[in-house]
């Protein structure tokens, strides 16, 4: 099983080891277009502060995030599980996990970024500010920058498995799965049902689907589950007390669409 998720814009301060080595990075077929994204953003942080800060949409108050980019090449690293501390990162809890769990995690967790395109949580980064809808100079939209160096890339990451997606729509536009890996593919949705009125209500919740989000992907990993298809992924996610829904059934050449109702949001 593969596991897409997004980033976070929350991040730890930077750790005590070396600086990025982008030659040890999981995923090498990435390695070229990591370099020049990475020189480009260091560029554009280490000139004009202001533009950087536009291009960047970055608010006065959080200028001290140029200066985090532009020194990028000598910070230092933490594996990318503990580098992010968004709210799916703090459901997610890696750090609390068992030894097996975290082992899966490592197998099957993979994190997209604007500026190193898709890391392992073992991989060691440092912190940086560089959404996937940013326009770099010299590189433009990251998104459509990164398309066809992901196509090449993670259908063979993906293999011969289930793959769960669980990216938000920025990061979810830098690789679309096609073909067979599509029909393998599942993406997660989070419904709020709530009794307005004796009747049932649903809404699609933001924040907090990130924090369910955290939670599914910790009950997998902590369980040992290893489904290998997304109607597997329904029965195992029901076993694990999730009510979930089929959304719409994978089809050629298509994902499967599953819905997570929840009725509480925290």
């Amino acid at each position: 099983m593969l596991v897409l998720l997004p980033p976070s814009e929350g991040k730890a301060p930077s750790g005590r080891g070396a600086p990025v080595k982008l030659e040890e990075l999981s995923s090498p077929g990435l390695g070229e277009a990591r370099q020049d994204v990475l020189d480009a953003l260091v560029e554009l942080c280490a000139g004009d502060g202001e533009k950087a800060r536009e291009v960047l949409g970055l608010s006065e108050g959080q200028r001290g995030e140029v200066a985090k980019n532009a020194a990028l090449l000598t910070a230092g690293t933490r594996p990318a599980g503990a580098l992010y501390t968004g709210v799916l990162y703090d459901a997610l809890d890696l750090s609390s996990l068992d030894a097996g769990a975290k082992r899966r995690a490592a197998r099957s967790l993979l994190v997209f970024s604007g500026l190193w395109g898709a890391v392992r949580v073992t991989d060691r980064i440092p912190p940086y500010r560089c959404p996937m809808n940013v326009r770099l100079p010299g590189i433009g939209a990251l998104g459509a920058y990164w398309r066809p160096v992901m196509a090449e890339v993670l259908p063979k990451t993906a293999a011969s498995g289930l793959v769960l997606d669980l990216r938000s729509s920025a990061y979810a536009a830098a690789w679309r799965p096609r073909g067979e890996v599509a029909e393998r593919t599942a993406t997660v949705r989070v419904l709020h049902s709530e009794v307005v009125d004796g009747r049932e209500r649903r809404s699609v919740v933001s924040h907090f689907n990130k924090a369910t989000k955290g939670r599914l992907v910790r009950s997998l990993l902590s369980a040992g589950a290893a489904p290998k298809t997304p109607s597997a992924l329904v029965e195992t996610l029901r076993d694990l007390g999730f009510t979930v829904e089929v959304a719409a059934p994978g089809a050629a050449g298509r994902p499967w669409a599953l819905d997570v109702v929840v009725t509480e949001v925290h």
